[in-house]
């Protein structure tokens, strides 16, 4: 099971986090300074619309690369409201394809986005459990 660590030094700025996944990618979150944080990385919320936006455009990508059609570039696009309690309530994602796809194309790697994964734990329920380390 892939594994992500967060740290946060107590001692340091209130909010920055240091992740750092099992394979040795590191990220950095923040909160922005009306929140508390000092606004030196992403914040949590701005993680989760980045995950959505990464793995929107790898996935149109592979199957668009799978059917050889003339897809020359992704972008997607997330914005997201967050609650007065952080929690993000919703997300809007815009496509922007380019090349010459015809719009029969174009409405499939629509429908593809829509089956991205993160969208759909997005859309399920995700257990989750927290256990205290000894």
């Amino acid at each position: 099971m892939p594994t992500l660590t967060a740290h946060t030094d107590l001692t340091g700025p209130a909010y920055l986090t240091h992740l750092r996944t099992a394979a040795g990618h590191a990220l950095l979150a923040d909160e922005p300074v009306e929140a508390g944080g000092q606004d030196q990385a992403p914040s949590p919320g701005e993680l989760l619309a980045a995950a959505l936006s990464a793995c929107t455009c790898i996935t149109v990508r592979l199957y668009a690369a799978r059917k050889a059609w003339p897809l020359e570039s992704i972008e997607a696009e997330v914005q997201f409201e967050n609650a007065a309690d952080h929690v993000v309530r919703s997300l809007q994602r815009t496509l922007t394809l380019g090349g010459a796809l015809s719009e029969e194309q174009r409405q499939r790697l629509l429908a593809i986005a829509e089956r991205c994964p993160i969208h759909k734990s997005l859309e399920g329920s995700i257990a989750i459990t927290t256990t205290l380390s000894v």
